[in-house]
């Protein structure tokens, strides 16, 4: 615990100007960013009396070792790059709104030739027209299944598309009316495009003028006895009227705004939004947050604004935000907010009518999804505190292990040995922090061996992250990143060993996700020996304030260094069962890299070590010799007579090939089948996605680790 008089500015350091601060702990972490109209008077209540700070703030300056600035010219650049920095950083003690869920969006792609209405989650993308979101999935797909009728814009998949092209049959939206099968042309690009056009005025709330137009439409079909084009739109009518009736009208001048509502107590607080568009309330959320500091009701409305229109522009912004306490000051936020929206932009808290009538409903929707997490919370908070502590005294820490790293290893007979590391703070996978590791130090099956050598890798990183204070050691540099089997971030170095990517590696960096921040306790996957192995890595790189056990598969025993018996925790242990919840979570993330891997050295082929030999040359190899094995025996002249082959490519594949040993026979690994004997790895054989082995060890369950 810091004292923060070691780290104070002195007395007329901070300038009495707009900026924006930074906290970051002994690990150069950033752990909280905040804005100020001035800095000096704003930083100055963070170093009073410990006794006069509210608990939270005053645990975050204990926990920070220095404090820095950046001075801006108005309150709306403060604005502006507290924002940036809060995404950047992800501070661990900033208000930061969790969704309760994530929560689905009615999306139209108008970013393709032929725009697709369908239902999406997760980041928005550029180009695609959102609508809501919506409480429920099926909600969605009910709207759309009535509009279609209306409007029958594309909602298939790409794939289905593309073979409906092919066949020239359209799906059976096509037959029933309910798609306009652009994909057999049915109708124009353009057309296409005008009717997911109308679906979005539609769906953007301006419903009474086409409405009123089906009517005369009708009106005048029914005049020129065309009765059954009126009793279709008559029908049409109808089905949008249902849709509409889906959304209740709430105020009566066909509003836009949203309506932010607070709930608060004094440890956490929930907002809910409601979403209204035309008069209607076309979505709704809530998100819920840990109050850090003692904040005022305004200032949490403010980061929500923050939050929420963060990465909007235009219409997404409603010209009305109507809140229950103003930001002070507001007028930087109103700025701010015009400037996303590129038109003025109304905030400010109803004070009579519907609109205030609405409020409150938002504000019981709040209050009642702060009850429901915190009676959620309680108990989880309960179970992960319980767990804790458990693995805290069975192991015999100091205090509970807040930060828990785990590793495992992988393979498959010996063959593409690779390693994981988990990562679990606050009884919670932190998927960010992730990381994957190759062996490489020697060849073969030794889970021993290799345990040493990963543990070895990761903590003598650590100590040089903490002796250059985030810098790489002695010239290392840190290999191009690539995607992870999960999505996670990862790259190699010369070792092996997986890193974030490279621009993410700066002096300045205080971003979480660096191996230069320590676990409290090391688990392995193994019992004694493995347990003996990672202790040995600490040892000799000298660390000795990190806890390390093991534990085992076969009884689910908990081993410690030096110990001749293990740790027994009861089965109905909360501790155990955190413990076998991280181990688990190693073993797949280790065992899907290992698959990965294996997958893709059972696709490779001797054309892969041609340099400048791209996937397009060498498909036009293949299909132009038929299989590796005629391309072998190919001359010179005749590979020259593949388009885009030159003399001195054709030269080098005669040599790659010649150098490269042919393999045993193709043999199909999902049913054990020996291929042609014409056909060699280069050639895909079998059915797509199943990978061709040449004399590689059987794929059995059981022999894989």
């Amino acid at each position: 615990m810091a004292d923060p008089s070691s780290y104070r500015p002195r007395p007329g350091e901070i300038p009495d100007s707009p900026g924006v601060y930074r906290f970051r702990d002994e690990h150069r972490r950033v752990i909280y960013v905040g804005k100020a109209k001035s800095l000096r008077q704003r930083l100055a209540n963070y170093f009073q009396d410990l006794a006069g700070l509210h608990p939270r703030t005053r645990s975050m300056v204990t926990t920070a070792a220095s404090v820095e600035w950046t001075v801006v010219s108005t309150e709306v650049e403060a604005l502006q790059l507290e924002y940036s920095w809060i995404k950047e950083y992800d501070p661990r003690f900033n208000v930061k709104y969790r969704d309760d869920k994530s929560y689905p969006y009615l999306a139209v792609t108008m970013n393709e030739e032929y725009p697709r209405v369908q239902v999406m989650r997760g980041h928005k993308k550029k180009g695609v027209r959102y609508f809501g979101p919506y409480a429920h999935a099926w909600a969605i797909r009910d709207t759309v299944d009535l509009m279609l009728r209306v409007f029958p814009v594309r909602t298939c998949s790409a794939g289905v598309f593309k073979n409906a092209a092919r066949t020239g049959r359209p799906c059976l939206l096509g037959y029933i009316g309910k798609c306009s099968a652009p994909c057999v042309e049915r109708i124009s690009a353009e057309d296409h495009r005008e009717l997911a056009e109308e679906f979005c005025d539609f769906m953007a709330g301006r419903t009474g003028t086409y409405l009123r137009r089906l009517e005369r439409q009708m009106a005048q079909a029914a005049e020129d006895m065309e009765y059954e084009r009126a009793a279709r739109l008559r029908d049409d009518i109808g089905a949008l009227k249902k849709a509409m009736e889906k959304n209740a009208v709430v105020l009566a001048d066909a509003t836009d705004a949203d309506l932010i509502a607070v709930a608060e107590d004094e440890l956490e607080a929930a907002v809910q939004i409601f979403h209204v568009r035309g008069g209607r309330v076309r979505g709704q959320r809530g998100w819920v947050t840990d109050k850090v500091e003692e904040i005022t009701t305004g200032a949490l409305v403010e980061h929500a604004l923050q939050q929420l229109y963060g990465e909007e522009t235009g219409d997404a912004v409603p010209r009305e935000v109507l809140v229950p306490a103003l930001p002070d000051p507001v007028e930087p936020v109103q700025e701010w907010l015009t400037g996303r929206r590129g038109a003025n932009v109304s905030l400010r808290v109803p004070q009579r009518g519907d609109k205030k009538a609405l409020m409150e409903t938002v504000q019981r929707n709040a209050q009642q999804a702060l009850v429901l997490h915190k009676t959620k919370r309680a108990s989880d908070l309960t179970t992960r505190s319980r767990a804790l502590e458990e693995i805290s005294d069975a192991l015999g820490l100091d205090s509970a292990p807040l930060r828990i790293e785990c590793y495992d290893i992988s393979h498959l007979q010996g063959d593409d040995v690779v390693a994981s590391m988990v990562v679990f703070e606050d009884g919670l996978a932190r998927k960010s922090e992730y990381r994957r590791f190759q062996i490489k130090g020697f060849a073969g099956q030794d889970d021993v061996r290799s345990m040493h050598e990963v543990i070895t890798r990761r903590f003598r990183r650590y100590l040089a992250e903490k002796e250059r204070t985030g810098e790489w050691a002695d010239g290392e540099e840190p290999g191009a990143a690539e995607a992870g089997p999960d999505g996670t971030m990862t790259g190699t170095d010369g070792a092996g060993l997986a890193e974030p990517p490279a621009s993410t590696l700066t002096e300045d960096d205080g971003r979480p996700k660096r191996f230069a921040y320590p676990p409290q306790l090391v688990v392995v996957d193994g019992g004694a020996p493995q347990v003996a192995a990672a202790q040995r890595a600490l040892d000799e790189l000298g660390i000795d304030d990190i806890a390390v056990c093991g534990l085992a598969k076969r009884l689910e025993e908990v081993w410690l260094p030096g110990d001749d018996d293990p740790v027994v925790l009861p089965r109905t242990s909360e501790g155990l069962y955190l413990l076998q919840r991280i181990r688990d979570e190693a073993h797949r993330f280790a065992i899907t890299y290992q698959r990965a891997k294996r997958a893709k050295r059972f696709r490779s082929s001797p054309l892969d070590d041609v340099p400048g030999l791209g996937d397009t040359r060498k498909q036009a190899l293949i299909k132009h010799f038929g299989s590796l094995k005629r391309l072998r025996s190919a001359t010179i002249e005749q590979i020259c007579d593949v388009p885009g082959i030159g003399r001195k490519t054709a030269e080098t594949i005669v040599a790659a090939l010649a150098q490269a040993v042919p393999g045993g026979p193709a043999v199909n690994t999902a049913t054990g089948e020996i291929m042609d004997d014409t056909e060699e790895p280069g050639q895909q054989t079998g059915s797509p996605g199943e990978p061709v082995s040449t004399g590689a060890p059987d794929e059995r369950r059981g022999q894989e680790r």
